[in-house]
Parts: structure tokens; sequence; C-alpha cells
């Protein structure tokens, strides 16, 4: 089992490798320049790597490049053992990264708050309290409430 430094330091040239050669060297039309390589983890033995990519663009957009990426996964490995120069070559998995999509939502999640707040904002503009300005005893006020109980 290799080090965690080396299985980052592989996974580091996993994910430079595949960027440029998705740039340069896939003629894929599917595979153009709004597919975007994120992430890349290796598993401990450097035997599987994962490699997170995202897409600028609709769902077909989407399908279309994880379509190019499993039709290209065999040139972009050898090009990886080429480039990393180790006894076994990683298997390479291709994962939609959920980042764009958990970021949208968590915007979509503010503006709600942020709408909220506002209408509560609003309700609170002119408002007084229910009760007296200061609703609590004091001890000057306990001495009044004794006086007049006898």
């Amino acid at each position: 089992m290799a080090d965690n430094a080396r299985a980052k330091r592989l996974a580091d040239l996993i994910r430079e490798v595949v960027a440029q050669k998705l740039q340069r060297g896939i003629k894929d039309p599917r595979l153009g320049s709004h597919v975007t390589i994120t992430d890349t983890r290796v598993t401990g033995d450097l035997r599987e790597a994962t490699v997170f990519y995202t897409v600028y663009g609709d769902e077909e957009e989407r399908k279309a490049a994880a379509a190019g990426l499993e039709s290209a996964k065999g040139i972009l490995r050898s090009e990886v053992g080429r480039a990393a120069g180790v006894k076994f070559t990683p298997t390479l998995a291709f994962v939609a990264d959920a980042l764009p999509d958990t970021a949208r939502t968590i915007e979509d999640l503010l503006d709600k708050a942020r709408q909220s707040d506002e209408k509560v904002r609003e309700a609170a503009t002119g408002a007084t309290y229910a009760g007296e300005a200061d609703p609590y005893r004091k001890p000057a006020d306990d001495e009044t409430d004794g006086d007049a109980a006898e």
C-alpha cells in the first residue's frame, strides 16, 4: 500500500494530464472546452482513480460529455501511464462533480432566507411592544406593592 503523499502526487498528475489531453488531444466534439476537471482521487493501492468533472451547459450536454469521457477512457489512461511511469496505470472512473448543483441549492436557500428576512423586517417597521416599555419588576415596585397589601 502506497503512502498518502504518493497517492496525492499521482492524483494531481492524473488531473493535469487528463485536463491537458481533453483540451488539446481529444478531437471528440462532445468534449469541447466546456468540460472541466475539478478533482482526482486515487485509492491507497494506486490501482483506481476517480476523476471528478463539471460540464458547463444543460443536461443534454452533460450526458454527451459523460459518453465522450467513457469513449476516451482508454486514450486518457494510456496518456496517464506514459506520464506517470508507474508499474500499474490506475483505471479511470469519471464522476460528474456535484459541487455546482450543491452550490446552486445553497444559493437558492440563501435567497429564500433573504426574502424571509425582508418580510420580517417590513412587518417590524412601525411595530410596538405588546406590553409596557419595561416589563421587568424592580425592587422599588415590590416595596410599593407590599405597602398596598397592608
